[in-house]
């Protein structure tokens, strides 16, 4: 689960920079995606990258289906405070589980989605740039596209920190530190993915 969920964690972030190159313009945006998308190790990286992504999903459903069997049903103190499990936490399932349904949904739309051309010093590439300002002009999906990145938020949050103790690394002298650095780990990710729609939508 914690190498899993390290290589998913730094995919996020350098996929929410890449995004950023948005604010430069098209040109350098669709240059971009055509560098990655003409590299031809791109297929071995995506297989990669879904290989882990369901690996990381199954290993949480297991997770759960193993912790609901051996904890008992009901404790006879509900813990609360630093003892109680955070939200971020007790959701961790339902955000994943939404978060995948948002990776098929973001491939079929931007990957296997409308196709538009455009050519930059005699290469011609596929304008995505075209095809990203496109859906963010649409209102129900930004409003959909912000509300998983805060859930996306929520699971790094939970996530980031859970990779040091599930490696043995956590310790009470740091273990604020490493709260925190999940904390702006998960909110740098969320505001740079949110920030393309909100530009787009209510700039361009």
């Amino acid at each position: 689960m914690a190498i899993t969920a390290i290589v998913w964690s730094l995919f996020v972030m350098v996929h929410m920079i890449g995004n950023l190159l948005i604010f430069i313009g098209a040109e350098a945006y669709n240059k971009y995606s055509h560098a990655l998308t003409s590299n031809p190790a791109i297929y071995l990286i995506e297989a990669f990258l879904v290989g882990i992504l369901l690996l990381h999903a199954f290993t949480g459903f297991s997770l759960v289906i193993r912790n609901a069997r051996t904890k008992p049903k009901f404790y006879a103190v509900t813990p609360v405070k630093e003892k109680s499990a955070s939200i971020t936490s007790r959701t961790m399932i339902y955000t994943g589980s939404i978060v995948l349904a948002f990776v098929i949904f973001h491939l079929i739309t931007f990957k296997w989605g409308p196709e538009y051309f455009v050519t930059y010093d005699g290469i011609q590439m596929r304008d995505i740039y075209k095809l990203v300002v496109e859906k963010f002009h649409d209102p129900v999906y930004v409003g959909g596209y912000c509300v998983v990145m805060v859930l996306i938020g929520m699971h790094l949050y939970h996530g980031v920190q859970s990779i040091f103790q599930s490696l043995g690394i956590s310790h009470p002298r740091y273990n604020k530190f490493l709260k925190y650095f999940g904390y702006t780990y998960a909110v740098i990710v969320s505001a740079g993915f949110f920030s393309q729609p909100l530009y787009i939508f209510l700039a361009r």
